[in-house]
């Protein structure tokens, strides 16, 4: 784990004060830079040591063969991979023709900042090569918000002493980066070696241009970068090339007193169809019009986007600085990882690492996207177009395994399917529900009805029509849904699902509402009135299980009558168990991953009584060991709604804290989105006490002793709701709209109408937890936040 002490607790920054080697990895992912489009993990700028090289492009993948021991009808036979695009990142440093690297010589200081509110990663420190020679370096790196293509680094140099310093620089492209061996884990990617092909290599004054391809799934690539060089007289300017490679040499001798100052450009680019020329023209182009602005706009202007974003969706977390940290430094990763993806998918690590192969999963539309919809719609509304633009390809998935409907991939890049793994992957249906729940959930919180027309309604109809087929009625007229896996990955291919059932049952209603909302698009879609009074009717009889005798749902049917696990001689270093022991011992067993009833209760907690969540938290609670990293969250929030506070408050600073601490001892692979996007959720849904079940807005705050205070936005229809949580009152005030806007919303018991003339006061009743304190499995506890422990 990482300690507080190599990320002091500030708000607005994430600070390393020294260089530990040890964490080179983990720290290369705190400090990626991304915008949705690109990618750069937080690599030094020499390029070595390094824990991972990193530099990705939204949807840039090469394919690779999936090995069966033994084949089966329907599994997909290729896997996509994100490549290690050709990095723009190096600029290597010789003093007096001794090259800078922090394993030699001596390191007198180092730091690295990322700044969440200026959006960019400052690095300095003072070296002083074997010979004697000493030099003070600046380099700050952006990836910009608002010119897409765009990477910037400003290096500086000095002389820490009072003779004059012969200097080279060595700027670089590089592509084909050799990669460190993977370790035998399946959450991390697979390594492909050189998997760029050559095409077209340019370098003339400054100036360099690298083109690949990638062998099997045929996508190009184009990388370019310029120079802008002052503060030293005499400098020396040339470039080079070879086929994978374009280096800028900028040599000069620097006097007392002066800065070597290199602005770098990186300008990247994509396509599957395009040209060679055409490419190269894109990132030429590019880079033109970053050089037009120039490096003091492109701060500006990366400046002026932040400011705006934490205008709209900052987090006030008094008396857990921490927490305070690390829910901003989410929110920040999340908006990188979907700011400028447009129309391509936000995958499980963003563009921080290769963890998952860079797949996108479940997690994007249940726990990234509902922190976008009500902090930046618009990127919402293009992933969900990215999903859009894959229901052929899950139509045909949907037709190979002979059901109706849009059968979505359980991980892919691309839209086609890539999971290997029949019972803990494909067999997961729940993602269609899932991006079903995100669409009713951004026209809901947008009414965006164009949206509706050209997708949403589509969308919604294609989910529900795979439920359609994919369950059945019994001869009792009841509905089930069989030989699924739910979120719980412990737990495969069962009947009956909780999850499942609830969220297909929404989904199905939902889309019959639609249709009716929009007849025209519906009969373009050749919905009837006979489609959808059978998804009503399907809806209506869905099977939800129970057991009578513990008071509890069954998390699938049959599931507390399965064995218990031996929780006590487990040992604390057999987790996660999915590592250390067979699969067959977990799916026969009551062991849970990660919350699966839990989870309904949070998304679909209107089919459930207070008494039954508080009874079935404090049942599963028992029996789930968070070998995930989306565990934390969602226990946190039916914690709180229970009013567990403190516990909740305990698993807000576990999933806040994933990264920073690197609790699952896997963030050099990337940062976890979702458990990021989470703290968010836990916060808002959990402590703010937020649902939008039927499309209304509903508040019942509540707050652990050791918080005074949680303050957040909700962008609602146009409007802003800001939310004030103290221990007795909470204040909800509108922005952003005219004159005589209102929002009608619900706190607790109580209906509430506030409006654009002022801010409304209402009292938080007193908070009683139903039942005992939960236990957890032991060892498994969740780290206390009480005073003096925290």
């Amino acid at each position: 784990m990482i300690s507080e002490l190599e990320f002091p607790v500030e708000p607005w920054h994430v600070r390393e004060t020294s260089f530990n080697l040890n964490l080179l990895a983990q720290s290369e992912s705190i400090f990626a830079l991304a915008n949705g489009h690109v990618g750069l993990r937080g690599n030094l700028d020499e390029g070595e040591p390094h824990g991972l090289p990193g530099t990705y492009l939204n949807s840039f993948f090469e394919q690779r063969p999936l090995p069966y021991a033994e084949a089966g009808y329907g599994f997909p036979e290729s896997g996509q991979t994100i490549v290690n695009i050709t990095n723009g990142k190096p600029i290597r440093l010789l003093v007096d023709d001794e090259p800078l690297d922090v394993r030699y010589g001596e390191l007198r200081r180092h730091e690295r900042v990322l700044d969440l509110r200026a959006g960019t990663l400052s690095r300095s420190f003072e070296w002083c090569s074997p010979a004697g020679r000493a030099v003070r370096v600046r380099s700050t790196r952006l990836v910009s918000f608002t010119q897409r293509a765009i990477a910037a680094i400003c290096y500086e140099v000095e002389a820490a002493d009072d003779a004059p310093l012969r200097l080279i620089v060595q700027s670089e492209l590089v592509a084909n980066e050799q990669l460190p061996p993977t370790k035998k884990d399946p959450r991390v990617a697979a390594v492909l070696e050189a998997p760029l092909v050559a095409e077209e290599r340019l370098a003339q004054d400054g100036h360099g241009v690298l083109i690949h391809r990638t062998r099997a799934s045929g996508l190009r690539l184009a990388a370019a970068m310029e120079h802008h060089v002052g503060g030293a007289e005499n400098v020396q300017i040339g470039s080079e090339t070879q086929p994978d490679w374009v280096r800028t040499t900028i040599a000069c001798q620097l006097q007392p007193g002066e800065c070597l100052r290199v602005v770098k450009i990186i300008s990247y680019g994509w396509s599957a169809v395009r040209s060679l020329p055409a490419l190269r023209d894109q990132v030429v182009a590019a880079a033109t019009a970053a050089r037009y602005v120039g490096w003091d706009g492109l701060l500006a202007e990366q400046r002026a986007y932040l400011d705006c974003f934490w205008d709209a969706s900052d987090v006030i977390v008094e008396g857990d600085p921490e927490v305070q940290q690390a829910v901003r430094f989410g929110l920040f990763h999340v908006l990188q990882a979907g700011a400028r993806a447009e129309r391509r998918p936000i995958a499980a690590k963003g563009l921080t690492g290769p963890g998952y192969d860079g797949h996108a999963f479940w997690d994007t539309e249940m726990f990234v996207l509902p922190l976008l919809t009500y902090t930046q719609p618009d990127t919402v509304a293009h992933a969900l177009r990215w999903r859009h633009a894959t229901l052929g390809l899950a139509r045909e998935r949907a037709g190979q395994l002979r059901l109706s409907g849009a059968a979505f991939p359980w991980r892919t890049i691309r839209g086609e399917e890539c999971s290997a793994y029949w019972p803990a992957g494909t067999a997961a249906f729940h993602i269609g529900a899932d991006i079903a729940e995100a669409t009713a959930r951004y026209l809901n919180a947008t009414g965006d009805d164009d949206f509706a027309r050209t997708v949403g309604v589509e969308l919604l109809v294609e989910t529900a029509r795979l439920w359609r087929s994919l369950g059945h009625h019994d001869l009792h007229g009841r509905f089930h849904i069989d030989g699924v896996t739910g979120p719980d990955e412990y737990t495969a291919v069962v009947r009956d699902n909780v999850y499942t059932n609830l969220m297909a049952q929404r989904n199905l209603l939902t889309a019959a509402e639609v249709c009716a909302r929009f007849p025209d698009v519906a009969s373009l879609l050749n919905v009837g009135d006979e489609e959808t009074a059978s998804w009503r009717d399907a809806a209506a009889a869905m099977t939800v299980p129970y057991d009578h005798e513990l008071n509890v749902h069954q998390q699938s049917e049959g599931f507390t009558r399965l064995q218990e696990w031996d929780f006590a001689d487990t040992p604390a270093e057999c987790y996660p168990l999915l590592l250390n022991y067979p699969y067959f011992d977990l799916y026969r067993s009551q062991v849970v991953k990660q919350p699966d009833l839990v989870l309904a209760m949070h998304w679909r907690g209107d089919a459930f009584t207070a008494e039954q969540k508080a009874r079935n938290f404090a049942y599963y609670e028992a029996r789930t060991v968070r070998d995930s990293s989306l565990s934390a969250c969602t226990q946190a929030i039916l914690a709180a709604e229970v009013g567990h506070l403190e516990l909740a408050h305990d698993y807000i600073g576990e999933a806040a804290l994933m990264d920073l601490r690197d609790l699952n001892q896997n963030t050099r692979d990337g940062v976890h989105m979702a458990s990021l996007a989470g703290t968010w959720l836990a916060l808002v849904a959990g402590l703010g006490g937020m649902r939008d079940h039927g499309g209304s807005l509903t508040f019942a705050p509540r707050l652990p002793s050791r918080i005074g205070r949680l303050e957040f936005s909700l962008r609602w229809r146009g409007l802003r709701l800001r939310v004030d949580v103290r221990p007795h009152e909470t204040t909800y005030s509108l922005r952003d709209g005219h004159d005589g806007a209102s929002l009608r919303l619900r706190h607790y018991a109580e209906d509430v109408t506030v409006t654009c003339a002022g801010p409304v006061t209402v009292a938080v009743p007193p908070v009683t937890a139903r039942g005992s304190a939960p236990r957890q499995p032991p060892g498994r506890a969740p780290v206390s936040r009480s005073p003096g422990q925290g």
